[in-house]
């Protein structure tokens, strides 16, 4: 089972499992302003593949899917992940990260308490979380699986509880739990709040570049394809109650990645009339509280687990822009339905707004056209899918399934 599966890492994930196991996947996400489950067209007919319409902070709900499903493991992506947004209304940081997750943990100690006991030495909960939760580190320096928490945003001091929160069930009641923190992500599907592909659709539409400060800021940039990897790995072989920090071992300052992304936008658009996208660059007011530097020491899940990232910043960058310039319909639709990447998270916010911005947070941000859409969209996913039934009458139900599975928990 996966939490927040229709995300942008999760779907990635949805899909990798998919592709590369046998495994039943059951994809539980709320679908809110950056879940799209166009980033599952290739799932949508797969019998292995159940989505769940649901949200992690209902308690009900979440019971009802894991005793109708009976997963072997819950990998949990589930969150609100964008600081700007954090910083401009915190309410929906503080019910995903912090209350949904306790809200997992709950029905999954529960789940997990009533299994039988062979089932329940297999069964395993990956919390996964961001290096944001270490703080900022100044020019040299990594973070390492021992480093102190010190968040600096909303969003940072959000997924730091939920860290939290999830060593404290395993430590108090047992529940098998494994965390992983990892580096900035970037690669397709990802939705352009985040700076690549801000900058790679601003840049294809003629619109500013807009760069916080003067682009000093450096992450450690890690290609989503690389991380579904490694969290399968810590999933499969990892240690229970251990903490895995994957990192792209890439570090690159802001402006860098920026200039990167035009001069390969240059080449693979050589007559646009935008050439050169450089000249789009624009330098803004920076973020409040902009931590200056991210780095990951990736050694123990590199030592214990074998895995190390597979893509370069030039080969993923690559393939990202290339992605985007392939995929104009999926970003298109995301615009269209009321997102126009204009500035969050200036900090100019008004106490007296505070209430209304709460009330937002609790609210689809994209107003009913795009709700109508994702409508649209469960629908004709629903249509394709078929119900449970028939996917029993396909497959075989889930105990058949458990049967013919190996005792992996990926299959």
């Amino acid at each position: 089972m996966i939490t927040g599966g229709a995300g942008f890492i999760g779907s990635a994930l949805v899909r990798h499992l998919l592709s590369e196991t046998d495994t039943v996947v059951v994809n539980v996400d709320k679908l809110t302003y950056a879940g799209n489950l166009e980033s599952l067209a290739s799932a949508s007919e797969n019998p292995r593949y159940l989505f769940e319409h649901v949200d992690i902070c209902e308690a009900a709900a979440i019971r009802r899917v894991l005793q109708h499903h009976q997963p072997r493991a819950i990998m949990h992506l589930a969150a609100e992940s964008h600081v700007d947004r954090s910083i401009d209304s915190a309410a929906s940081f503080v019910q995903t990260n912090i209350l949904g997750t306790y809200c997992l943990l709950e029905e999954a100690t529960r789940y997990w308490s009533q299994l039988p006991l062979a089932k329940r030495e297999l069964f395993r909960l990956l919390h996964v979380s961001t290096d944001e939760v270490y703080g900022s580190l100044g020019d040299d320096g990594l973070f390492s699986e021992d480093t102190a928490y010190s968040p600096r945003s909303p969003y940072s001091a959000s997924k730091a509880s939920s860290d939290h929160l999830a060593r404290a069930w395993h430590h108090t009641y047992g529940l098998p739990v494994l965390v992983t923190n990892c580096s900035n992500n970037y690669g397709p599907n990802q939705f352009p709040e985040k700076l690549i592909p801000l900058m790679i659709i601003n840049a294809l539409t003629g619109k500013a570049l807009p760069v916080y400060g003067q682009g000093a800021n450096v992450r450690d940039w890690l290609f989503v394809e690389d991380h579904v990897r490694a969290l399968c790995a810590c999933l499969e072989r990892g240690a229970v109650g251990s903490t895995y920090n994957i990192g792209g071992n890439c570090e690159k300052a802001n402006i860098d990645v920026v200039r990167k992304i035009c001069v390969l936008l240059d080449e693979m658009l050589p007559n646009s009339k935008h050439v050169p996208h450089e000249s789009l660059i624009k330098f803004v007011q920076d973020r409040p509280g902009h931590d200056l530097r991210y780095a990951i020491d990736a050694t123990k899940i590199r030592r214990e687990l074998n895995w190390s990232p597979q893509e370069t910043f030039d080969s993923g960058i690559a393939k990202t822009i290339a992605w985007y310039l392939k995929n104009e319909d999926w970003w298109q639709q995301i615009l269209s339905g009321g997102y126009q990447t204009d500035r969050l998270g200036t900090g100019n916010r008004d106490p007296r707004t505070a209430s209304s911005l709460d009330r937002r947070a609790e609210a689809p941000p994209l107003g009913a056209r795009v709700e109508r859409r994702r409508g649209a969209d469960r629908r004709e996913h629903d249509r394709r899918r078929g119900d449970r039934r028939a996917h029993d009458r396909r497959g075989g139900d889930r105990r058949a399934h458990d049967r013919r599975a190996p005792a992996s928990l990926l299959g």
